[in-house]
């Protein structure tokens, strides 16, 4: 071997990243001396980065057991016994333990009394150079591989799991791939094995998932298929680059109930459901940058707030108090009491990574926040964000195919055509390209994408059109809008989904010279309006607790929206007064879950749909709407959804324009989303065309389908078989189909691995 090698190797794994220790040798690899000896802690790294610079000097190659010459860094990795991540690894361990050398020296100049400008003359330096030196974090940054494999190995501890490594987990951390890989080499060094296995997909059969985990000293192989021993880091974040951990989630800090004041449905809160209105300036009540945001408030440990916080007028609050809730409410409902008799909402006691049963943003992002107490104290604030200001903007504009049935086929048509002529100019782009590769990638992901299209039948935006979270303000007429966004006197439909029908799109004027619009969410929101209480309750009973509305300008001269009056038979109707807990006998009815709603508001959806296209009466749709606006607050409001299937006639609805009392679809809108199995395929797709390129027939043309789609093979010899780990003897017992045996494999044995693979069944 080249004497430089030789030298070189007797030094790998020398370094841990700390400054105090200075390791000589390599676990499971000769050394010339003992590790922990020398009296320079930094020693190993220079030496070694020394060595590999000579070595890539001199042009270094390495010819392996095979006689296969290797060139450059490859060459020097292998002539170690290192991989290629191993080797940029231990480089990259060194350099930053050389610079902590640098750093040593600049501190203890610095500490007998020389300057920036001294001390860079003294070390051969800038002062620029210096400066970085002497930063602390800097300094913690070229400590964070060492950190990051203390913080991944107190997780192995604390746990007694494998942790999960996988692709995306330093992502999740927020530290560099290049950290994660040098935290993971330093514990590899140490004992710690680091695993990649295969397990099947639980919801697409035939389908592999590469799994990576980093277990305790002395595990094998064959124990990493225990899956249930396997724990993530994905609750955890770093924000210094891998320097410090701690979790993305910090359990709230709870208001004491006594800085809180309900306005109920008597003085009030009916006209403003769902607001939080904060008293400005109060620290651990602060929206940050934001106006306004959907927000979560633990009040006495016990409760929470959910709903609209904006900052409210500081003649509302009393002395004391500091938050005011609205709510639809009587005064006879507590504040704070028991599960179905109280204004807050109780928290869920047995998940303290989730107390209010829906989860908040990131710190990161926002979600939480730490402010100083005036004493020199770091504590956590009050506010928990669900949803930001500008959260609402980075929602899709594309036109519903819910809203678009119900509305002229003249205006229908013109959106439709520019959603095709988009995606038209964006095929003639893809063909346009001379990259046969990227032009197949791109055109397989355009056909993937016009399916979906077809699928949703979304239609282009139309002009101006944004989607706005809606505020109360009752100052405004029940024919207007603060919405700074648009110029002043535009006429803005607003529509909220699910939609119901024209009756349900109210038409405001904007009105921005609003004294209280502006206080309330300023002169330049990015996504918010405000609108009267009684235009809320247009838009099927809407709340104040962050339900949006889709606004549309019309008197551009480009669109016209059909709006029609409200429904008679919706008038004064309240479905939390007339469906509510005070109006049912508690544990006689089914409660509406959250899972379930979407199911109910997607079977009541159909229906309307169905029956706004077929032409059914006004009364017939103000029943199924006034069911529609029991549903989508059913689960929020504990509302008896099940008697107001009975009250308005549901299932009659169901039979006469759906064909069957259970529901179902019976236009193309209702069906265009329906789901339908398919056959298990193998190979790849086909374009189903008549003709061949050299112009003879296509022995695959399927003339049921239409020219230039996808077709597929169905699988006819592809068998998945039947797989059991035994995690007592750690063998895999897969059954064969031909021919039809048991067999049993080591998992512990690498040959044995590839049979944890789908095998190709052979026909008798």
């Amino acid at each position: 071997m080249n004497p430089v090698a030789e030298e070189i190797r007797s030094y790998i794994g020398a370094n841990d990243g700390s400054e105090t220790l200075a390791h000589y040798g390599m676990p499971k690899r000769s050394g010339r001396y003992p590790w922990g000896s020398g009296e320079d802690p930094y020693q190993h790294s220079r030496d070694f980065l020394s060595r590999v610079e000579e070595m890539r000097k001199a042009g270094f190659t390495y010819t392996d057991e095979k006689g296969k010459v290797w060139k450059g860094d490859t060459a020097i990795a292998k002539s170690l016994g290192l991989s290629s991540t191993q080797f940029r690894a231990e480089i990259g361990i060194c350099s930053d333990t050389r610079r902590m050398y640098q750093v040593s020296q600049a501190k203890a100049l610095k500490e007998k009394g020389l300057g920036a400008t001294a001390i860079g003359r003294e070390m051969g330096v800038s002062e620029s150079t210096v400066r970085s030196l002497l930063d602390p974090l800097a300094e913690s940054r070229m400590k964070a591989s060492k950190e990051s494999a203390e913080f991944i190995r107190k997780r192995i501890e604390e746990t007694g799991k494998f942790v999960d490594v996988g692709a995306g987990t330093e992502r999740e951390l927020n530290i560099s791939s290049e950290k994660m890989e040098q935290a993971l080499y330093l514990l590899e060094r140490e004992g710690y094995p680091v695993y990649n296995f295969r397990v099947a997909q639980a919801t697409n059969a035939g389908q592999m998932t590469t799994v990576r985990a980093i277990c305790p000293p002395g595990t094998q192989y064959k124990e990493v298929y225990n899956l249930d021993n396997i724990t993530s880091l994905k609750e955890y974040i770093s924000r210094d680059g891998g320097a410090t951990f701690e979790k993305k989630f910090h359990y709230p800090e709870s208001m004491d109930s006594k800085r809180l004041m309900v306005r109920y449905k008597e003085d009030g809160g009916i006209d403003m459901d769902g607001t939080i209105e904060l008293r400005r300036g109060v620290k651990d009540l602060s929206l940050g940058e934001s106006r306004y945001s959907q927000v979560r408030i633990l009040v006495d440990g016990t409760h929470y707030l959910k709903g609209m916080a904006l900052y409210g007028d500081d003649k509302d609050f009393p002395p004391g108090v500091d938050v005011i809730f609205n709510t639809n409410k009587s005064k006879d409902v507590p504040a704070l009491g028991p599960k179905d008799n109280t204004v807050l909402k109780l928290i869920k006691k047995d998940d303290p990574d989730n107390p209010f049963g829906s989860l908040i943003k990131d710190a990161e992002q926002g979600g939480q926040y730490w402010y100083d107490d005036g004493n020199g104290t770091k504590k956590l604030g009050l506010i928990n964000k669900r949803s930001d200001e500008g959260d609402w903007s980075e929602w899709k504009d594309a036109v519903p195919s819910q809203f678009l049935s119900k509305q002229p086929i003249s205006l229908a048509k013109r959106q439709l055509k520019l959603a095709q002529d988009n995606k038209q100019e964006e095929f003639d782009e893809y063909c346009s390209l001379n990259n046969p590769t990227v032009k197949k990638y791109l055109l397989n992901k355009f056909a993937d994408e016009c399916e979906s299209a077809a699928v949703h039948m979304q239609a282009a935006a139309l002009p101006g059109q944004k989607y706005h979270v809606i505020i109360p303000n009752n100052t405004l007429r029940e024919n207007e809008v603060y919405a700074p966004g648009y110029d002043n006197g535009t006429q803005l439909a607003l529509v909220r989904y699910p939609h119901g029908g024209t009756f349900e799109i109210p038409i405001c004027t904007v009105n921005n010279k609003n004294a209280v619009g502006k206080r309330q969410i300023g002169t330049d929101p990015i996504d918010a309006i405000c609108i009267n209480a009684k235009v809320a309750e247009r838009l099927s009973g809407a709340d104040f607790d962050g339900d949006t509305v889709m606004c549309i300008p019309t008197n551009t001269g480009k669109v016209k929206i059909k709006s029609t009056d409200p429904l008679k038979g919706l008038q004064g109707f309240d479905p939390k007064t007339q469906y509510g807990p005070d109006t049912y006998e508690k544990g006689k009815i089914t409660l509406m879950t959250k899972a379930n709603t979407q199911k109910q508001m997607g079977i009541i959806s159909n229906l309307i749909t169905d029956m706004t296209l077929m032409g059914a009466t006004q009364d017939e749709l103000a029943a199924a709407v006034r069911h529609s606006m029991v549903v989508i607050d059913a689960e929020k409001h504990k509302l008896n959804f099940k008697q107001s299937e009975i009250d308005n006639n549901i299932a009659a609805l169901h039979k006469k324009y759906q064909g069957k009392e259970t529901g179902g679809a019976a236009t193309i809108i209702s069906k265009a989303k329906g789901q339908a199995s398919v056959e298990k395929r193998q190979g790849s797709a086909k374009v189903n065309t008549k003709l061949l390129k050299n112009g003879q027939p296509n022995p695959d043309y399927d003339p049921t389908k239409p020219e230039g789609s996808l077709i597929w093979k169905a699988a006819d010899d592809l068998y998945y078989p039947d797989r059991k780990y035994d995690k007592s003897t750690g063998t895999m017992t897969i059954k064969t189909a031909t021919p039809r045996k048991s067999v049993k494999y080591d998992m512990n044995d690498p040959e044995a691995r590839d049979y944890y693979e789908p095998v190709e069944r052979k026909n008798p």
